[in-house]
């Protein structure tokens, strides 16, 4: 197994970035999460493409080569001790070709985003770092719940004190166990998305799924695309979190549980992970036991040293 590499947690008085890997932001939604950050004592600084927008698709903050420079910069200055990411959207697999992972994974640093921002945790995680699965610096809605807002915090500066990575939310039984690995996964499209390209990563340990605005029917088409390709065979238990915004979430968990359960892993559901109002920050690459007999989600070591 590859080995795990925990970057330094936070303290008051730490300069951090702020990058836009996929879509743009608006300035004053902005200026609302960074807030958050600096009454946690964090200087925050916007790197320069952020609040551009690509010059014919609006749906780019700034263009793949701009967003992807930003992000290295950021990543390698190393005066920045996190990097988070403004929002998600769509856009950051467009700029992958344009980084080197050998080289950013070299530089054990702390890294927050979710959603679009799987396709950057894959490559990382596979190269030992543990990176932070959670609300991002332009998400209001996300940051501005205070269960969510206080476990990212915590991860950040006491990474200690998470003992149970479900609570206090918590989740459902779905297959009865327990199991151990290094926790991986992420949204679920993206995953997907990544089969059979240059940063792919078979995982292999507990694996986390979410995902937001997908039908019943394109959910079991990405689920019957990662079963056929092998990609569950190393998984050793599964974490389902929020499928908001479905056409039926009812018909989502339906086809979620028939796909998956044959697996005979431990498997819970409903767990407070992804696009809803609350989104529990969870430390990816990170050792940890899933008792999904208890429902709970157990880090084996504090998430950041």
């Amino acid at each position: 197994m590859t080995d795990v590499r925990r970057p330094a947690r936070l303290a008051a008085g730490d300069r951090v970035a702020v990058v836009a890997p996929s879509g743009p932001l608006k300035a004053e939604r902005l200026e609302i999460g960074t807030n958050y950050l600096r009454d946690w004592g964090l200087k925050v600084e916007i790197m320069p493409s952020t609040l551009a927008r690509h010059e014919s698709l609006p749906y780019l903050a700034s263009e793949d080569t701009a967003r992807a420079a930003d992000f290295r910069t950021a990543w390698l200055e190393p005066d920045f001790k996190a990097v988070f990411c403004g929002r998600g959207g769509y856009g950051v697999q467009r700029m992958l070709p344009h980084l080197d992972f050998d080289e950013l994974a070299a530089v054990e640093k702390v890294f927050v985003g979710f959603s679009d921002i799987t396709a950057l945790h894959e490559p990382l995680n596979a190269r030992g770092l543990v990176t932070i699965h959670g609300p991002m610096a332009g998400a209001v809605e996300q940051l501005g719940a205070a269960t969510g807002r206080d476990r990212l915090r915590d991860l950040l500066f006491t990474p200690e004190a998470v003992t149970d990575l479900l609570a206090p939310v918590g989740a459902r039984t779905v297959v009865a166990g327990t199991a151990e690995g290094r926790l991986l996964g992420g949204n679920l499209a993206l995953l997907a998305g990544s089969l059979g390209t240059p940063t792919f990563a078979r995982p292999a340990g507990i694996v986390v799924l979410e995902d937001v605005g997908e039908e019943g029917y394109k959910v079991d088409r990405l689920l019957t695309q990662l079963l056929r390709a092998g990609w569950f065979t190393e998984v050793t238990g599964l974490v389902i979190g929020d499928f908001t915004e479905s056409d039926d979430r009812d018909l989502v968990a339906e086809v979620i549980r028939e796909r998956l359960e044959p697996l005979g892993v431990p498997m819970v559901e409903g767990a407070a992970i992804g696009h809803d109002e609350v989104n529990l920050a969870i430390p990816l690459g990170l050792p940890a036991r899933l008792d999904a007999t208890a429902a709970t989600l157990t880090p084996l070591l504090p998430p950041l040293s």
